[in-house]
């Protein structure tokens, strides 16, 4: 079933091949749980291509390749010659001469699409400017692992809406049959055409799709909140002022929780986060907004209802399936 292929977005598998992912992700935790070992790759080697920089990503595809007894080589930014001094396609025909598996994450999709095509070896996305799939294996898993089942569920992401994870938790989430409800800005909205395919894909799976600026209508009865950060990853700072000023109303605090009108919601964030004054970054924005706080409260954060740092936990176990899944002779 998955033996050979690439994982370059979840578009690309069915429902049912997500969900034995899922449940897959769900075996690894607990042999990882028990120290049972599960070398799936026993002496297989793996390259890691990292233009943007990591800190989930890299650690995750790291030690779940070390638990599945493979070796890795990261190359970092600037260790690449992608598209500069060497075609993407030389590059991958070079390294899939050399290595069992590739992981990339960078800017375009075209360019993993690129490396998938011309590298003869499984490529795994980990993350693009279009899309995150790696990532949509752990949420889908933690919301399972906390409800038992994505039957009637409704997750709601709350925020700037035109990114990776709004599109890919549409597109998933429609794709297992959870309800996916935006609120967001009608600027800061997922692309038509992201929403267009959502859709279709929700008809076939008896999955809702609301897209909205009314938070109070979005979040109402709701099963999981999930908010993202509101600028990305080498954009601009100068787009700062006036994203602040169009999503404050859609901070995730603790009067939407009660407005969810649901004491077991729970809270989901893709990381890293905004929540208090413990970076460099954070202290430049209050020092320039006076605000400590954006995308989330660290009231929310450290709360009762926050599920992000088992979240966090189980890129390494998602990521391990994934690799183990389409390199591994498992199925």
């Amino acid at each position: 079933m998955f033996k050979g292929k690439h994982f370059l977005k979840t578009l690309d598998f069915t429902k049912k091949e997500l969900n034995s992912l899922i449940d897959f992700t769900g075996e690894l935790k607990e042999k990882k749980k028990h120290g049972i070992p599960h070398p799936f790759l026993k002496g297989k080697n793996l390259a890691l291509l990292f233009e943007k920089p990591s800190t989930r990503t890299r650690s995750a595809f790291c030690v779940a390749a070390n638990d599945l007894g493979a070796h890795t080589d990261y190359f970092g930014q600037g260790d690449l010659h992608l598209g500069v001094k060497e075609s993407i396609e030389d590059t991958a025909k070079v390294l899939g001469r050399m290595y069992d598996g590739i992981e990339f994450r960078g800017y375009h999709q075209k360019d993993v699409e690129t490396l998938a095509q011309h590298a003869n070896v499984p490529v795994w996305n980990g993350l693009t400017n279009e899309w995150h799939p790696t990532q949509m294996i752990a949420d889908f898993y933690t919301m399972k692992e906390n409800w038992g089942t994505f039957k009637s569920k409704t997750l709601t992401y709350v925020g700037d809406a035109r990114n990776n994870v709004a599109h890919d938790l549409l597109i998933t989430g429609a794709t297992l049959g959870v309800n996916i409800r935006i609120a967001a800005p009608k600027s800061l909205q997922p692309s038509s055409e992201v929403q267009l395919q959502a859709k279709k894909i929700a008809q076939m799976n008896e999955s809702d799709i609301l897209i909205t600026d009314d938070l109070q209508q979005a979040v109402y009865q709701t099963d999981a909140l999930y908010t993202d950060v509101w600028f990305s990853m080498g954009e601009d700072q100068s787009v700062i002022e006036d994203r602040i000023k169009l999503l404050s109303p859609y901070c995730l605090n603790q009067s939407v929780i009660e407005q969810s009108a649901n004491s077991n919601v729970i809270v989901l964030h893709c990381l890293p986060a905004f929540h208090d004054l413990n970076s460099q970054l954070s202290k430049q924005i209050y020092d320039k907004y006076g605000i400590s706080e954006m995308e989330i409260t660290d009231e929310v954060f450290k709360g009762a209802h926050s599920v992000i740092f088992e979240q966090s936990e189980n890129r390494l176990h998602s990521i391990k399936a994934i690799m183990a899944v389409t390199l591994g002779d498992l199925f």
